[in-house]
């Protein structure tokens, strides 16, 4: 948290921090409440929550927040998995009013910040690069 703080305050507009825009769960803490005196390490709860961590070789962050997720999910029970619709429908298919939870009307507005040609000519690049075209 204190990096994504420190990123916000580096655009010098007042953005404040993370926690004014979302709220925040510690995994750590909550693993500590739940199995006291235990070893939380994310290896430990995947060990102790049946969740594969095989492909876990080195610490990278975008598979340690995947397997995080799971670990999550597997600690709070409940849900079934992470996907942002919702069960509930309403008769037209979109979410049933209950399930949603709206922002308050007078928080910050998100600025939305779009990528120069330049920038998008570097990421279909990458992407090429990532995918190439298949042989067959």
């Amino acid at each position: 948290m204190g990096f994504l703080d420190h990123e916000l305050a580096l655009l010098g507009d007042g953005r404040g921090q993370t926690t004014d825009y979302a709220g925040v769960l510690d995994s750590l803490e909550l693993a500590r409440r739940m199995h006291p005196g235990q070893r939380n390490s994310l290896d430990a709860l995947c060990k102790r929550y049946q969740v594969d961590n095989s492909g876990r070789e080195l610490h990278g962050a975008l598979l340690d927040a995947r397997i995080l997720a799971d670990v999550y999910l597997a600690m709070t029970g409940g849900q079934e998995s992470l996907s942002l619709g919702s069960d509930a429908a309403g008769a037209n298919g979109e979410p049933a009013a209950e399930s949603l939870r709206r922002l308050p009307e007078g928080r910050p507005r998100l600025r939305v910040i779009r990528p120069s040609e330049a920038e998008m000519q570097a990421h279909e690049a990458l992407l090429e690069k990532l995918n190439p075209p298949s042989p067959w």
